[in-house]
């Protein structure tokens, strides 16, 4: 389950605060294929060891709301980069996140299908990024 120590001690740390929230928070709406609108504010981001996290504040009844966290992993990022041989800039990395977001309002069939973290691996980014045209 856990794979070392220090990962079993991680849980009970704090985790670091979030940076790169707008100063104003600005409520954006997401109709999903699944037939829920979501409403959602982009909370931050973090550096974890495997990659990074982005939360997202969302709603599927405008009454309640929970974190969901996107993880764009290293490795991922690692891998587009090698294969393109350029680095990917804050803003498209912000871009996967929010397009794995996306990706995950349309696939779940229900909001509370939403409770765990969503992994974002190097072959979700190359797809991603293929949407927008990024080369």
């Amino acid at each position: 389950m856990y794979r070392t120590m220090l990962d079993w001690l991680s849980r009970f740390l704090p985790k670091q605060p979030l940076t790169g929230a707008p100063a104003i928070r600005r409520q954006k709406t997401y109709s999903a294929m699944s037939g829920y609108a979501y409403q959602y504010f982009y909370e931050g981001q973090r550096v974890l060891k495997a990659g990074t996290e982005y939360v997202f504040d969302v709603s599927a009844d405008r009454t309640t709301s929970f974190p969901l966290s996107i993880i764009v992993r290293n490795d991922a990022i690692a891998a587009w980069e090698k294969q393109h041989q350029r680095p990917l800039e804050s803003n498209e990395r912000y871009a996967v996140a929010k397009l794995a977001l996306f990706r995950a309002f349309d696939e779940t069939d229900t909001p509370k299908g939403l409770g765990q973290p969503i992994l974002v691996y190097a072959t979700q980014v190359e797809e991603l990024l293929e949407t927008l045209g990024v080369d």
